[in-house]
This record gives C-alpha cells, structure tokens and sequence, in this order.
C-alpha cells in the first residue's frame, strides 16, 4: 500500500495546481454564501409575525419607508448615553419614523458612570414626549469601568431610579433591555414585575421567559432600507397588543 505522500508524488503538477486552485475557490464561495446568507437567516420569523428593528447613528442614513415596506412593523431609536451623549441621528430618525408611519420609541444607554437620576433627567430633556411612541427603554448592558471616576455603588438601585423617574415625567414605564452577561451580573432575582427586552442571537431566550417582550434575535441582519447590516427584534404578542403599547 502507498503512503498517502508516495500517492500524491504520482500526481502531476498540473493537476495537484487545478486541485489546489478549485479547493480555494470553493473555500472563497463558501464564505461568500455564508456572508450573503447570514443576515438573512431569521428563525425568529417562524414563531413572531411582528419584527422591527433597533437603530443609532451607527447604522448612518436610514430610509424608513423601505423600512417600513420590509417587514419592519416598529423600531426603537437611540437618543442618549450616559449623563451628556446625544446620538447625532435621534433627532433625525425620529421624525423620519413618525413621517414614514413607523410605531417608533426612544431608548438610552444606561452607563455604570452617572446616577440613575441623571442619565434619566438627560433622557428626558432630549427625547420629545409624544404619547402615541412606544414605551421608552433603558439600554442595561454596560459592564464597566468608567474611563472617569468611580461606577456607581448600586447598579440595580439606579436603574430602579431612572424607571421611576422617566415613568413620572413621560408617563410610561420603560422597558429594560438587558443581555444574559448583565442580566446575570446585576439584575437575577430583581424587577419581578417590569417588562424586559432581552438579547439572545437567533435562540430563544434562555432567561426573563415570563417577562420578555421584545427579543432582539439578530445582530446583523437585512432589510432594505438600511445600507449595512442592522439589529432584528421580535414582539411576542399580537398587533393589538403592540397598538395598546403606544395609548
């Protein structure tokens, strides 16, 4: 029996060149399929009619009556960070959602920096208070440290503030979205009775099962409208049920 290096030694030049040249090209192939196929690819869609999308200024200029044409039935729009950041495209985005009829909300990045009752006064001074928008969000997610100063003593203590407070002055309750890492470093065994936004890519979610209503599956999706890849979100209920969110 011939080794495996004897048996290659048998095959000519030209050939042992095709055969490297077609393995390339089938690796290139592969790999061109699976970047045209993952954004794609939403399981999410089997089980949840109801899909949007979550924006910022990262996503550059969106066309919203593509948008709204493709399968996006709402979307949540950055406007704030921390106690001072402006996402540069809310106001824009706002007003191009409501314009092109897309049920929209405002969230905030919730950062471990500032108190809760600032981030929320910021949020409040920037986001316009329109009784017909989605309930506002708190964007839980952020780990730490502070390039600045110390992290706040009590995270969940604060996040707790910045519900109470934006519920007074907006007169809605916001919605936390969290992903399982912080979810599991902050808020286990809390906020029994809020809503939850909950991040986990293309499985459904493994934590808050009775308390999520918002599930953002897909990290880079595809929709027209958008010229680069941009996050997926389920609603788990029905369109009635997304309409009652808005009174």
């Amino acid at each position: 029996m011939q080794s495996g290096k004897e048996a290659m030694d048998l095959i000519p030049a030209k050939t042992t060149t095709r055969i490297a040249i077609g393995t390339a090209a089938l690796g290139a192939a592969t790999i061109a399929a699976a970047v045209f196929l993952y954004p794609r690819i939403e399981p999410a869609a089997i089980s949840y009619s109801i899909r949007g999308v979550d924006v910022s200024a990262h996503n550059g200029t969106l066309d919203w009556v593509q948008l709204k044409t493709d399968k996006v039935a709402f979307a949540f729009i950055k406007a704030t960070e921390g106690g001072d950041f402006i996402d540069r495209e809310f106001a824009n985005n706002w007003s191009a959602a409501a314009k092109a009829g897309v049920p929209h909300g405002a969230y905030h990045f919730f950062t471990q920096c500032r108190t809760g009752l600032v981030q929320a006064q910021h949020f409040i001074s920037t986001v316009p208070n329109d009784s017909d928008a989605l309930p506002p969000v708190i964007d839980a997610e952020h780990m730490g440290p502070c390039a600045q100063g110390p992290t706040v003593k009590d995270v969940a203590a604060e996040i707790e503030v910045f519900l109470d407070e934006v519920e007074a002055r907006l007169g809605k309750r916001p919605i936390i979205y969290t992903t399982q890492e912080f979810h599991d470093a902050y808020l286990r065994g809390l906020f029994a009775g809020e809503r939850f936004w909950v991040r986990n890519l293309f499985f459904p979610p493994g934590f808050r099962q009775n308390q999520w209503t918002f599930w953002q599956y897909h990290n880079r999706g595809y929709r027209n409208g958008a010229s680069g890849p941009i996050d997926l979100n389920a609603y788990r209920g029905t369109q009635a049920d997304l309409d009652a969110l808005m009174k």
